[in-house]
């Protein structure tokens, strides 16, 4: 069975969710801790800002506690912290999960793009660490085609929608020109990257691009004609801020109160805006509590991003009808594999006949019977050899009462209706 087990923005806060994020760098540790420590048989995880779940098959009774038992310990965290913010799904309602995560319509802005690119890391861990399989490798490539279908015969990601672009968006409504304005971005990632191309279409003045290596930002920074510093750098630049986005892996915040106060008293206490997208929180939530600061999470911006998502609902219905349709293709595949073993142990039976009948064809060729008596000796034992045991076991259901057997046949072989003489009904 396929399970999914979880916690997202709407399940949790972000202080709980930042508590069960899988840092990049211990991926592979605790793929390979799942799956040794517990009844998994595969296993992926995807860990963002907005979610961290488990994609799992195991044929276990009741694996998700076990599973969420690991969790907790992998966090240092008892279960009973995390149980109120989990959900649980398994078989086809895991697979509408997967399927509505990978097009966006599970995410905190509807159909947004970068939770594809975020389900294919999650794969790609998975599959060089091992924990992969048949079942859930299929599941995930099923998705990523879904989600290109969706992608191209709906409207989902028409408009530029996202946390990035609703952060940029919020920036505008608080500060209008945005040409005089220096805009600190704290990460070299994906999100940064977007909101930077948001801010440098509305003209801002100025980009400065923080991060822990300089080689890694400055890509980034030479899109935008950006200056880039190191983190350590922050402290003595953060003045000149007017707009600061973070979002950045680290474990720790990277952004305390004494710093921005002391950057504050520079600034003669003019506003900071700041958007701190990171799970955990770059920046310490105290910050927010500073006069002249304002200081949003991605939980902020949901009601931000309301206004920019109606062109974007009657594509998401659309979506879903897609999604119905393919977990049901899914599913069925998932049925069909129950039936491998049995055809496989089919063919190789009738294999195993026809050599048998060929080799004795073949020794009366070589003792000088005709070709046609030995192609009739074939054709006529193959024949027999392949109906006796198939006809002897109908007949032994006939007679023991087990009459679902007989139409099983009739719909196995596809063969004709007939009356009790033997005789075809014609339809």
């Amino acid at each position: 069975m396929l399970f999914t087990l979880g916690v997202n923005h709407k399940s949790a806060p972000v202080g709980i969710r930042e508590r069960v994020v899988f840092s990049p760098d211990r991926m592979e540790e605790a793929l390979n801790g799942l799956t040794q420590s517990t009844p998994v048989e595969e296993a992926a995880i995807l860990s963002t800002c907005n979610r961290t779940e488990i994609y799992f098959r195991s044929e276990a009774h009741q694996p998700t506690d076990r599973v969420l038992h690991w969790l907790g310990e992998f966090h240092r965290l008892k279960p009973s912290e995390i149980q109120p913010y989990i959900y649980r799904h398994h078989d086809d309602d895991a697979v509408r999960h997967l399927l509505r995560v990978a097009c966006g319509l599970d995410s905190l802005v509807l159909g947004e793009p970068q939770i594809l690119g975020q389900l294919k890391g999650a794969y790609q861990n998975a599959n060089s660490s091992g924990t992969l399989g048949r079942q859930l490798g299929r599941l995930f490539q099923h998705a990523f085609s879904v989600a290109k279908n969706v992608r191209t015969s709906t409207a989902i990601g028409s408009s530029p929608v996202s946390v990035a672009f609703a952060a940029v968006s919020l920036a505008k409504q608080i500060w209008g020109d945005m040409k005089p304005l220096t805009a600190l971005m704290i990460g070299a990632g994906e999100t940064v990257e977007l909101a930077a191309r948001h801010l440098s279409t509305n003209e801002i003045g100025r980009i400065i691009v923080a991060n822990r290596t300089v080689e890694r930002a400055k890509p980034l920074a030479d899109q935008f004609n950006a200056e880039v510093i190191t983190l350590q750098e922050i402290p003595n630049r953060l003045a000149e801020a007017d707009i600061l986005i973070s979002s950045t892996a680290s474990p720790l915040p990277i952004l305390g109160k004494g710093a921005v106060e002391r950057a504050l008293k520079v600034r003669k206490h003019r506003p900071m805006f700041m958007v701190d997208i990171a799970v955990p929180r770059d920046i310490e939530p105290e910050v927010g509590k500073l006069d002249d600061v304002y200081l949003y999470t991605v939980d902020d911006l949901e009601e931000v991003i309301q206004e920019n998502l109606q062109s974007r609902r009657e594509a998401a219905r659309q979506a879903e009808e897609i999604i119905e349709s393919q977990v049901d293709t899914f599913m069925g595949w998932l049925r069909a594999q129950d039936a491998v073993s049995t055809i496989c142990a089919f063919r190789d039976k009738a294999h195993s006949m026809q050599l048998e009948v060929l080799d004795k064809s073949l020794q009366m060729v070589a003792a000088g019977k005709s070709p046609e008596e030995a192609l009739g000796f074939l054709a006529h034992t193959l024949t027999n050899k392949f109906l006796h045991e198939p006809c002897d076991s109908m007949n032994q259901a006939a007679r023991d009462g087990k009459l679902e057997l007989i139409d099983a046949a009739h719909a196995l072989f596809k063969l004709p209706e007939t009356d009790t003489s033997g005789h075809k009904i014609s339809s």
